[in-house]
């Protein structure tokens, strides 16, 4: 499983020209999932993810987690985090899970942050999708599971 983390300020994800998912302070998170990912990887991306201590103490030293700070989170589905580019010009997605596993583990992951007491919003899975953000810092963090 791979994440995409950026802490922001706001983020919101439209689809269809309607806005189905938004934040004010917190993540964030572009999520793929891989072939052969299992619950354990959803659960270590997770922890992580809620756990993560990037946001700023009062000395402004990143110190702080989402769930200290009491952010929240936009999960976005991102199977192009599995495309290789490393043959040829056009990206390969064989290595991202089918559609409908990921679905399923994608909405586990959510319900899994959920459960944390963690605000999540999401996109629509599968769906063609505007994001828009303001990266505060700005922090990026790519997670890995398999690493």
């Amino acid at each position: 499983m791979r994440a995409v983390v950026q802490r922001v300020t706001d983020a919101r994800v439209e689809t269809d020209g309607k806005t189905c998912g938004a934040v004010n302070g917190g993540f964030l998170v572009l999520l793929g999932v891989g072939n052969g990912d299992t619950e354990t990887d959803m659960r270590y991306i997770a922890d992580k993810i809620v756990n993560l201590r990037v946001f700023s103490d009062e000395n402004g030293k990143m110190n702080l987690s989402l769930t200290d700070v009491g952010g929240s989170v936009l999960v976005i589905s991102q199977f192009t985090l599995y495309g290789d580019c490393s043959h040829g010009r056009r990206p390969y997605f064989g290595d991202a899970m089918e559609p409908e596993g990921a679905n399923a583990m994608y909405e586990k992951f959510v319900a899994y942050i959920r459960g944390k007491g963690i605000h999540t919003e999401t996109g629509k899975f599968g769906a063609d999708m505007k994001v828009s953000l303001t990266n505060d810092g700005p922090v990026t963090i790519i997670l890995e599971s398999k690493k």
